[in-house]
């Protein structure tokens, strides 16, 4: 396993059944050829994967996107057209290009085209050799922090990782956060997981009011427990000396209290999140106290990540 930065190599890679770590605009993605069965079953060996929770397939333009879906309403078009690419993945009912290893057995199928130059043009060489999508959920263990680092993969990966396969170094991801998912086989959007991607944004792109509601379609980060750290993660509560803290930077430090990140704004907060969870982990402190942003809608995404890393399997 090693850091690459060649998109030729990367796309090859692929092609030939190998995993290659790449990054895009939310957090790094574990990539595999979407309609290669071995492939993706490596993604669910090395992430420890239950094989019914789905996958997203990444592609790289609405074209393609329509050969993995069927039955695409209107508004979903609209939102591809305002959003894409960028941090959204759409659920629409399969074509028979989604196999069973894809979608976890379901009916339907999530897919997204990135807004990260470096997985746009990964896609597009792969795709002009003939792949169709890359099935990539985020680059970490099952149930882990999210790495936004290609060093944070490596951190993840080494010991699981055959020789050949990749990491593509992008720098940081700019958004932080995984892609706000949307329901798009009813006759409103539903909204199944908090993104950059805001229920207003929705609503602005649609004129529909999306749905806030739980869904029986399994998706990735909606188990309960997810994104944990190793470390005892609490929200809301007084830090006390010893601990560590992340809070907005208004929050004030209290004496003896080691402070992990202090974001200036939510933006920052969904930015610094995964990273400031891992330093926590690296610190080796007793707690970790997480004080939650509120007044904007990021705030709901970031509240959800923190709240299924606070419930983390004992």
């Amino acid at each position: 396993m090693e850091i690459i930065r060649e998109i030729e190599r990367a796309a090859r890679a692929l092609l030939d059944g190998n995993l290659v770590a790449f990054p895009t605009e939310t957090v790094y993605g574990l990539g595999a050829d979407a309609t290669n069965a071995l492939a993706v079953a490596k993604i669910y060996k090395v992430k420890g994967r239950p094989q019914d929770h789905p996958v997203i397939v990444h592609v790289s333009d609405f074209d393609v996107f329509q050969e993995w879906v069927t039955e695409i309403p209107d508004y979903c078009i609209k939102l591809a057209k305002d959003f894409w690419p960028g941090p959204m993945t759409l659920v629409l009912k399969r074509s028979p290009l989604a196999a069973d290893f894809i979608t976890g057995g379901q009916d339907s199928v999530g897919v997204r085209i990135p807004g990260n130059e470096t997985a746009l043009h990964i896609l597009r060489r792969f795709e002009a050799m003939g792949g169709r999508g890359v099935a990539a959920p985020s680059a970490n263990r099952f149930g882990k922090v999210s790495p936004t680092t290609s060093q944070a993969v490596l951190d993840e990966f080494q010991d699981f990782f055959d020789s050949q396969d990749l990491v593509v170094d992008g720098g940081d991801c700019e958004v932080g956060l995984e892609s706000t998912i949307i329901d798009c086989t009813g006759e409103v959007p539903k909204i199944l997981r908090y993104g950059a991607i805001t229920p207003s944004m929705i609503y602005e792109s649609t004129n529909l009011q999306p749905l806030e509601t739980e869904s029986s379609i399994r998706v990735s980060g909606s188990l309960k427990s997810h994104y944990a750290p190793n470390v005892e993660l609490v929200l809301n509560q007084q830090p006390v000396a010893g601990d560590g803290l992340i809070a907005l930077a208004e929050v004030p430090t209290p004496e003896g209290v080691i402070r992990v990140a202090a974001p200036a704004s939510t933006v920052e907060f969904g930015q610094q999140l995964y990273s400031a969870l891992r330093k926590a982990d690296q610190l080796s402190i007793r707690r970790l106290v997480a004080i939650t942003p509120d007044g904007d809608e990021l705030s709901l995404a970031i509240s959800d990540r923190l709240t299924r890393a606070s419930n983390r399997a004992k």
